[in-house]
């Protein structure tokens, strides 16, 4: 292909996927091989029409000894004759992938995008370039495919992605960060290998060679060199049908994340940096296509570095979620688990304990004060109980009472009380709730109360029997009634309020 026209084929790629902007600095990652150079080569005759300042950045992973120098010393060379500054660092990839249990790739990946990162944010780089050209596409469409990829997979590269969203480990470069964080360019993307080849052989660029991409026992290669060619004899045009499929895929895929957000305001109830927490029959009232995709979603939210959620944990999740019990449990991947309520469901880290409510809470017995003030130890929560006549008190504060308060007969629970939490074999009347005592564990089943609380709530106690459940119910036996002359009035209060 002629100069000129792959030249004029960037330029409307970058102006149909806005990926400049007049008057930015982009870092270019070079690697000194064709698709690195010639993307160099292009962004350099295009610099003054976007008013461009480049930087140039190689990352030599210190895989192929000598060869892997002699990379890094021909960019640095490249860069200086072209009059770019130039950012070159070395890493033991090797290494690495041995410290994080990753193939050479994925380590060579990560490490890669990480120095990019640094090197934009070093010299206040908003976009990174790279060199990906359309066969890359089509190779990591398959690779996906074959690894059971979802359609976000299957949609292949895109011409900008945010590196936030690339998962990387170690990377300062989340969204929260003080800056958003760089656009990973692709503006060779719609180009195939064979045009980049040629444009430098028309230009005179002499690219290294980098062996490596010869060896089979790497994955991709094999994909390269065996399995597509070997699907070309089915159809000589599969690259083109692949490549066509993923804009298909990226168009679906862009409306259903519409969908999915939409769904995912509609389960979620509550979002914490360790927690994520939904209502369970919203979520079971989405299309399985939207469960999967709010699960998905919580899991990349408490895991930003994991770049692949296996599918078996979504459906299993999925599965057990759409016919769980209360109690029910899915474990997920990286220390996730999600846990099953009454209502709702919650995924977190295995030991995140869920906070209680702002209310009063014991965790020992504690004797109270009758008349008078008792103070909740470590809080500043306090109980104050009051007595009056029965003739003193209208029916209707008796009736319209607040969670942390009752009215008891004081002729039937008497002086000697106690706050404790529950003990094995309490029992307990809710008012209005039967005609026979339960336990306070059943009560506080069919109350649902969360289990993490349970062992927390207060139970006013006489050294008989449970009186009241402060939030929930007073014992039946102990109502306020027409026989009753005496009143024992009680409240939670906060120090301040009290």
């Amino acid at each position: 292909m002629e100069s000129t026209g792959l030249i004029d084929r960037v330029r409307n790629t970058i102006e149909h996927h806005q990926l400049l902007q007049v008057g930015e600095t982009v870092v270019v990652g070079v690697s000194g091989g064709p698709d690195s150079l010639c993307l160099l080569h292009l962004l350099m005759r295009l610099q003054q029409a976007y008013a461009l300042r480049l930087h140039v950045a190689h990352m030599n992973h210190c895989l192929r000894g000598a060869e892997s120098e002699g990379d890094a010393a021909f960019v640095a060379r490249q860069a200086a004759e072209w009059r770019l500054p130039a950012t070159i660092e070395s890493q033991n990839v090797a290494a690495v992938a041995a410290t994080r249990n990753q193939s050479i790739e994925e380590a060579a990946r990560q490490v890669r995008y990480a120095f990019l990162a640094r090197v934009a944010r070093s010299v206040g780089a908003h976009k990174i370039a790279v060199g990906h050209n359309a066969d890359d596409q089509v190779e990591t469409v398959v690779m996906h495919w074959l690894r059971g990829s979802g359609l976000a997979g299957l949609r292949g590269m895109l011409f900008a992605t945010k590196l936030d969203s690339l998962r990387l480990e170690g990377a300062d470069c989340d969204a929260g960060a003080e800056h958003d964080p760089p656009l990973v360019i692709r503006p060779l993307l719609d180009t195939r290998r064979t045009e980049i080849e040629q444009y430098c052989a028309a230009l005179g660029l002499q690219p290294r060679f980098d062996r490596s991409n010869l060896d089979t026992t790497y994955y991709r290669n094999r994909l390269r060199h065996e399995l597509i060619p070997l699907l070309e004899t089915f159809n000589p045009r599969i690259r083109e049908v692949i490549l066509r499929s993923t804009k298909i895929i990226a168009a679906d895929y862009a409306l259903l994340r519409t969908e999915a957000a939409g769904a995912w305001a509609q389960a979620v109830v509550d979002e914490r940096p360790q927690a994520i927490e939904f209502n369970l029959e919203k979520w079971r009232s989405l299309p399985l296509s939207l469960q999967r995709s709010v699960l998905r979603e919580a899991i990349h939210r408490l895991r930003r570095s994991l770049r692949n959620i296996n599918w078996v944990h979504v459906e299993d999740a999925v599965r057990v979620l759409q016919v769980a019990n209360t109690g029910a449990a899915v474990t997920l991947p990286r220390g996730l688990e999600i846990r099953v309520g009454y209502d709702r469901f919650l995924m977190a880290d295995r030991e995140y304990t869920e906070p209680p409510p702002d209310l009063p809470w014991v965790q020992r017995q504690l004797q109270v004060t009758v008349p008078g003030k008792t103070a909740l130890p470590d809080s500043d929560w306090c109980l104050d109980v009051d007595l009056r006549e029965r003739a003193a008190l209208d029916q209707d504060e008796i009736r319209d009472t607040g969670p942390l308060q009752a009215f008891l007969d004081y002729g039937r629970t008497g002086a000697e009380l106690w706050l404790r939490p529950r003990r094995t074999g309490d029992r307990f009347w809710p008012q209005g709730l039967g005609e026979k005592p339960t336990t306070v564990h059943n009560f506080m089943i069919n109350a649902k109360i969360p289990r993490a609380w349970r062992e927390q709530v207060p139970l006013l106690a006489s050294p008989h029997q449970v009186l009241w459940i402060p939030g929930w119910r007073i014992d039946e036996r102990v109502k306020v009634t027409a026989e009753t002359s005496q009143v024992l009035a009680l409240s939670f209060a906060k120090a301040a309020e009290a």
